[in-house]
């Protein structure tokens, strides 16, 4: 029988799509992590990507991902896929 330290089991890893709406308009960003909360709360500090920096970000879709590989073809496909992402953007802040 075999048997895996804590430290061995692979993390679970998410891809998201951020949304920030402001007086230039509404804009969207996709990444992945290992943990959304921190992920947003650094995104927000400014010690995000770059072209995160100086708005106010929310999570407007996450998925979840087996492995750090999936979570990153996933993450391509989205940043890709600008139509999903318009149409997120406009759902989401629709009452804003």
């Amino acid at each position: 029988m075999d048997f895996k330290l804590l430290n061995d089991v692979p993390k679970c890893c998410y891809v998201y799509v951020l949304g920030s709406k402001s007086d230039g308009g509404m804009r969207t960003y996709v990444g992945w992590t290992t943990d959304l909360e921190r992920r947003l709360a650094e995104h927000n500090s400014g010690k995000g990507a770059r072209s995160t920096r100086g708005r106010v970000w929310r999570i407007i879709y996450s998925e979840r991902a087996e492995d750090r590989s999936i979570a990153q073809s996933r993450e391509w496909y989205l940043k890709k896929d600008r139509s999903f992402r318009k149409m997120l953007a406009r759902h989401i802040f629709m009452d804003d």
